[in-house]
């Protein structure tokens, strides 16, 4: 359910539409405005039923990448606004660029970043809201490079003492890591158990082992 249109964004406006479900997408790259979306279904991830396939733990128990966060949140909201193969267009406009610059900078939107040889190859990007993180996008360079940062983001969630990650909508992509569709109704009152709560996204240490990563999200095969 898409609601009004704007060419501009507040922060404080952001942060409220987020405690009330809303989030702003722009109908592609170029367009000036944004509108307000509340889906009436919705995916989301119960952060103890995280899980990865065997597979991509394999992968990711080679430790490919080198993972940071908030190294370059710029560079990852770039990519994720970047024309790829099969993603000729995005909902990232400038409007959206400069609002979540400004929330990272405000200490409410985070990255995880996934690097190869010092090169910037995928990330993942949302805003913290209580115990709630609120994923927005991800592009990958790499094969698994998004799917990487994904699980170390998740595995940071869980660190941090978040409950949920709201990934917006249902995928089967997303389902492999366990995101569940549940209508807004319920998403609502999950919003008002979690959305006041504290949690921590930079709770310390930064760097988490990537034994620590894989321990904390469940295997599927």
């Amino acid at each position: 359910m898409a609601r009004d249109s704007a060419n501009s964004i507040d922060p404080d406006q952001l942060l409220k539409a987020y405690t009330l479900g809303y989030f702003p997408m722009a109908r592609r790259r170029d367009d000036k405005e944004v509108v307000w979306v509340l889906p009436d279904f919705r995916g989301v991830l119960r952060l103890e039923k995280a899980r990865a396939p065997r597979r991509l733990r394999h992968f990711l128990a080679r430790e490919p990448f080198e993972v940071a966060v908030n190294r370059d949140f710029a560079g990852v909201i770039r990519g994720c606004a970047e024309p790829a193969a099969g993603r000729e267009d995005t909902w990232i406009n400038d409007a959206i660029v400069e609002v979540y610059s400004e929330l990272h900078r405000l200490g409410f939107a985070h990255s995880v970043e996934c690097y190869e040889n010092g090169v910037l190859v995928g990330g993942v990007y949302g805003v913290a809201v209580g115990e709630i993180f609120c994923g927005e996008s991800m592009f990958s360079r790499r094969t698994n490079a998004s799917k990487a940062a994904l699980v170390h983001l998740l595995a940071r969630l869980k660190h941090g003492g978040f409950s949920l990650l709201d990934a917006q909508f249902h995928t089967k992509h997303l389902a492999q890591f366990g995101v569940e569709e549940m209508a807004d109704a319920d998403y609502q009152a999950l919003l008002k158990a979690h959305v006041r709560r504290p949690a921590d996204f930079l709770k310390p240490p930064l760097q988490l082992p990537t034994t620590a990563v894989l321990q904390s999200i469940t295997q599927t095969s």
